[in-house]
């Protein structure tokens, strides 16, 4: 991740532009009512969320429209890759729990690496209504999701998954990670 210092190149940012498009055609069903020219209009006005947008792909995350805000002109971009995005796994909950652990800490925590990102976690309902209105995610990861602040003051933090066609939310100490746990972000344009 080199964060929000890095300036696309306009090589880059040609590149990014393309393969956001591309995956825009793709999955229409993500975005129906919506016109490509008029995301990339606003993304262009916006360097520093192509910059978060490129982070987003690089760390594997598959960004990709899903929603409209007709009153702010705000378009939303979710991590849409399959599963919890591969540059974004075994990290524990948020810097608290990060700096509780006294070995084998891991590299990161969800929370920092998505301010880091400039994007948010989602939250319980975002991500039930991404599994509802936009397809099947997680089906062999997780993600950590935004964690209600009485249930990370005593020390926990939720997940989310789909099995069985169901979500689950499942709870766990903020300062654990796994290898199949990571987070999905939003971002508004």
């Amino acid at each position: 991740m080199t964060g929000q210092a890095h300036t696309l190149s306009p090589e880059e940012q040609e590149a990014l532009l393309k393969t956001l498009r591309a995956r825009f055609d793709k999955q229409m069903h993500r975005h129906p009512e919506l016109v490509w020219s008029e995301v990339q209009t606003r993304l262009e006005a916006s360097p520093d969320k192509l910059r978060t947008l490129h982070e987003m792909e690089a760390s594997g995350g598959e960004p990709d429209v899903i929603g409209y805000d007709a009153e702010t002109g705000e378009y939303t971009f979710c991590d849409c890759a399959a599963e919890s995005p591969k540059g974004r796994r075994s990290v524990c909950y948020d810097h608290e729990a990060l700096e509780s652990r006294k070995e084998h800490k891991p590299k990161h925590s969800a929370v920092g690496m998505a301010a880091e990102l400039g994007i948010e976690l989602l939250t319980e309902d975002q991500y039930r209504a991404l599994q509802e209105q936009i397809g099947p995610f997680d089906l062999k990861t997780s993600s950590w999701v935004q964690t209600p602040a009485d249930i990370r003051k005593l020390g926990g933090a939720i997940f989310c998954d789909r099995r069985y066609d169901t979500v689950f939310v499942y709870h766990n100490g903020a300062e654990s990670y796994y290898g199949a746990r990571g987070f999905r972000g939003t971002l508004k344009v």
